[in-house]
């Protein structure tokens, strides 16, 4: 008993000196309090530290096709939810480059006869990859231009006639393709940990089974959220 005890004694000690340790090590500890201070992150951009956020907001996106049948031209509200990974790619300048998944709902709508209308819900897992320069305001707020592309895999979504009452999926043999990739450009701007965009992306893959019709994806999106 007594060797236990002393074996959970020498274990305690050295994790209690090893978390002290770690403590006073972290970017965040203030030699002159003694203390963590989170501010101190505020250079992160800066110092080309990685990062990892969390972004949420909404998307306003539109399906344009050459088949009457697949055209949504009027733009649709949906969600746009994930995770990110800003990885640095200069020690001299504040450049990254970013991914993550995300989960979007793209799509589009149109008016049909007797008023009614038709929509088209395209929800997809998506895979950005873009660079992002963060050019600094001030201590605290910087401006982050970014782009590059993305690859999206469709996970479900229904084609909507209103004026019929009745509904397909969207990604079958008949509708859309679930695979679409394409360009990705937008602006953020970061105060201490606290971050937004707009993105636009524009879909270049022809997401129609028809081989003499094409069909894009456009989404507009509004992103909100914390980097750590």
């Amino acid at each position: 008993m007594k060797k236990i005890l002393m074996t959970l004694a020498v274990l305690i000690l050295t994790g209690a000196a090893a978390n002290a340790q770690a403590y006073r090590n972290s970017r965040y500890y203030n030699q002159r309090t003694g203390h963590l201070d989170y501010s101190l992150r505020k250079n992160m951009y800066e110092r080309g530290e990685n990062y990892y956020g969390l972004r949420i907001g909404p998307s306003f996106s539109t399906v344009n096709s050459d088949d009457p049948c697949l055209d949504g031209g009027d733009s649709q509200t949906g969600l746009n939810i994930g995770a990110v990974a800003g990885i640095a790619l200069s020690d001299k300048a504040p450049l990254f480059l970013e991914t993550g998944l995300y989960y979007t709902e793209k799509g589009g709508k149109k008016k049909i006869e007797n008023g009614k209308k038709m929509t088209y819900d395209l929800n997809y897992l998506e895979v950005p990859i873009t660079v992002k320069y963060a050019y600094p305001i001030d201590e605290n707020f910087s401006i982050q231009p970014f782009a590059g592309g993305y690859l999206a895999c469709g996970v479900g979504g229904k084609i909507k006639n209103y004026g019929l009452r009745e509904a397909e999926s969207s990604f079958s043999s008949d509708c859309f393709k679930r695979f679409d990739g394409g360009l990705r450009v937008g602006c953020g701007a970061a105060y201490d940990m606290f971050y937004f965009d707009i993105t636009y992306g524009i879909g270049l893959a022809n997401i129609c089974h028809d081989e003499f019709d094409t069909s894009h994806n456009g989404c507009l999106t509004l992103n909100f959220g914390v980097n750590f």
